[in-house]
C-alpha cells in the first residue's frame, strides 16, 4: 500500500502532545466525577481506611481504565485512525501495510500500552529510537503511527482506451 506514497513516521514528541492533548480532554470528564464521588463520600461521613470507601475508589479507577480503553480503541478502529489529540495534530494510527485497524487490534495496542508504562516507560521511550518510531505496544500490535493524511484507499483506474486513427491513408473498415 506504500508505494508510491511518501510515509512520515510519528516521532516521540508529536506522540507525547497528543497524549497530552488527549489526556486534558479525558480529565475534563474524570476530574469533576472525582470531585462528585469524593464529596459524597465526604459528606457521607465515610472512613478513608474503610473497605467500603477502597472499593468505591477501586470502582472509580476501574471505570476510567474502562472509559478510557473505549475512547482510544473506537477512535483509533474509526475513520479518523486516532484519538481526538492524533487527529488534531494530523497523526493516524494503522496497520503495517498502512491500512485502517480493527477494534480488537487498537484494543491490544491499548493494553500493550499499559506494560510499556509499567516497564518504566521503556516501551514509550522505545519511539524514539526504532526505524519506524514504533513503541513496545505499537510492535506488539503490529501498527504504525504516521503524519499525514491517510493514503488514498483506491487503485487508480487504468487511462481509457486510445479510439483516435493516426494512420496517413483512408480507413479501411
Amino acid at each position: 500500500m506504500f508505494q508510491d506514497y511518501q510515509v512520515t513516521y510519528a516521532g516521540f514528541w508529536w506522540r507525547v502532545l497528543a497524549y497530552i492533548i488527549d489526556g486534558f480532554i479525558l480529565s475534563v470528564i474524570f476530574l469533576p466525577l472525582s470531585i462528585v464521588v469524593g464529596l459524597g463520600l465526604g459528606a457521607g461521613g465515610a472512613d478513608p481506611n474503610s473497605p467500603e470507601f477502597n472499593g468505591i475508589t477501586f470502582g472509580l479507577k476501574g471505570f476510567q481504565i474502562l472509559a478510557t480503553w473505549l475512547y482510544q480503541a473506537f477512535c483509533e478502529s474509526s475513520s479518523w485512525q486516532g484519538t481526538i489529540g492524533k487527529k488534531v495534530l494530523g497523526l493516524r494510527v494503522t496497520d503495517i501495510n498502512g491500512d485502517q485497524i480493527s477494534f480488537a487490534r487498537a484494543s491490544g495496542r491499548y493494553f500493550g500500552m499499559m506494560l510499556s508504562g509499567m516497564i518504566c516507560f521503556i516501551g514509550f521511550i522505545m519511539v524514539a529510537f526504532t526505524e519506524k518510531k514504533q513503541g513496545l505496544h505499537d510492535m506488539m500490535a503490529s501498527t504504525l503511527v504516521l503524519k499525514g493524511p491517510a493514503a488514498p484507499n483506491y487503485v487508480a483506474p487504468p487511462p481509457p482506451p486510445d479510439f483516435s486513427y493516426r494512420g496517413g491513408g483512408p480507413l479501411n473498415i
